[in-house]
């Protein structure tokens, strides 16, 4: 896809790529093989029908190209703007060997734009059977579960906390990689399969836990939440935030408009982001598009970041500065920032990730004047609503614990994506909640049966 200039998109929020044309999506899908075993499919957490509706798109098809899609993913306009394919279906696609891989996020996103340009049809719904489904939380997962389990039949009722939909699509994801409009639409699309939406309720306090566990069956995907931090001296001081605190203000509570909002954001003319995975890239793009000087630093070498190698390229492109193989040690200042003082790290043996064990180099200090600090080091489950809940098994790491379909210690009680695993990708907590809601709807047709 062509993208636009990185000296003109960091003057704003829109969206970066530009999708491709309809003799640009023919041409690309015709690369296909159909491969007799495709691997393409075994690489996507949830299994859509990639030779499927690549022949369609060859074909011109793109109506059904849509419907192919929507059997297994009712977001695929989100989905091909932000899964990492490059590890997943295109990673493994045959072609990729010798060649370029057929670029499948790129296709799968041209046909979720083209079927809304041109009247968005739904999956069939099936006839009701009368018991009802709470999904906690409006995430990927949320939506994925919702979605499953209406077209089963079910009444399903999705409780949000926050003011809008979407979970990390609306709050963690900048517009000018996932626009808000396009997390919107698809959102709607859920809804349309006849979800009821509930906003402003946090289950525990506007929602109680027993009115929540008298639905038939309970799918929680409240997602991982609860920012982790360094530790370290200076933490505390104005001018550091998490990368989702930093995220949240500024994609849903519009704090990149201040003062017409009244939720504000340090406006620092430098910055550092700690952290080199996508969350990190993420941040660091939006603090450059509020004026500053970003430097990006991470304990590791550069190509031992984990966040995309496009959005890395795009962070590059748009002026972020890369200080690899250092680790912040204080944050300076107070009552507010004015610097980061970091040690320089050595690579020593792998570990069990196959990346470098870094270690501090002595004597080799250094400091930057920065007055702000994002710190992008990972996130873990919410912990607001499952120790709430009486019984419910919690793991090591804050996690819920579930069985390999999403099944927890409670009777009936799902859980799926982040608050399961930890921060993961999108795709990744939707192929867990399509599992979650299947073992549920499943589980809710045996209470049929016996009734």
């Amino acid at each position: 896809m062509s993208k636009r200039p990185a000296s003109e998109r960091i003057q704003d929020f829109r969206e970066v790529d530009q999708g491709l044309s309809a003799e640009e999506a023919v041409a690309e899908a015709a690369r296909c093989l159909q491969c007799k075993k495709p691997k393409c499919v075994e690489g996507c957490p949830v299994t859509i029908d990639i030779p499927g509706f690549l022949a369609d798109v060859a074909a011109g098809n793109f109506r059904e190209a849509a419907r192919t899609i929507k059997q297994d993913n009712m977001l695929p306009a989100i989905c091909g703007r932000v899964c990492p394919q490059e590890t997943q279906c295109e990673g493994v696609c045959i072609l990729g060997i010798k060649d370029k891989p057929v670029s499948i996020g790129s296709l799968e996103r041209f046909v979720a734009d083209w079927e809304y340009d041109h009247g968005v049809e739904l999956p069939e719904v099936a006839p009701s059977t009368g018991k009802r489904v709470a999904v906690v939380g409006s995430g990927p997962a949320g939506l994925t579960a919702a979605a499953e389990l209406a077209r089963a039949g079910h009444s399903v009722t999705i409780f949000e906390s926050l003011h809008e939909a979407g979970g990390v699509l609306t709050y963690g994801i900048p517009s000018f990689r996932l626009p808000k409009d396009v997390v919107a639409r698809e959102i709607e699309q859920v809804l349309a399969l006849g979800v009821d939406l509930k906003l402003n309720h946090l289950v525990g306090r506007s929602v109680s836990v027993d009115e929540l566990l008298a639905f038939d069956a309970v799918v929680l995907g409240t997602g991982a939440g609860l920012p982790y931090f360094m530790g370290i001296e200076g933490d505390n001081l104005n001018g550091v935030y998490s990368a989702n605190e930093y995220l949240t203000r500024v994609n849903l509570m519009h704090a990149d408009r201040f003062p017409d909002f009244d939720t504000p954001v340090v406006r620092a003319s430098r910055v550092a982001v700690v952290g080199a995975g996508n969350v990190a890239m993420d941040a660091a793009r939006v603090a450059r598009r509020l004026g500053a000087r970003v430097f990006l630093i991470y304990r590791r070498r550069e190509e031992d970041f984990p966040a995309r190698a496009a959005e890395i390229e795009n962070a590059k492109e748009e002026g972020i500065e890369f200080l690899t193989c250092a680790n912040p040690v204080r944050i300076l200042g107070g009552p507010t920032v004015t610097g980061i003082e970091c040690v320089r790290m050595e690579m020593c043996e792998p570990d069990q990730s196959g990346r470098p064990t870094p270690r501090p180099i002595e004597g080799s200090t250094f400091s930057l004047d920065v007055d702000a600090v994002i710190e992008a080091i990972g996130q873990g489950p919410n912990p607001l609503l499952i120790h709430l809940i009486p019984g419910l098994a919690i793991g090591r790491k804050g996690n819920v614990e579930v069985d390999g379909e999403g099944k927890t210690s409670l009777s009936g009680v799902y859980a799926a994506g982040d608050v399961a695993t930890g921060a993961a990708t999108v795709i990744w907590a939707m192929g867990a909640a399509k599992q979650a809601a299947q073992r549920a709807a499943r589980a809710i047709d045996r209470m049929l049966e016996e009734s």
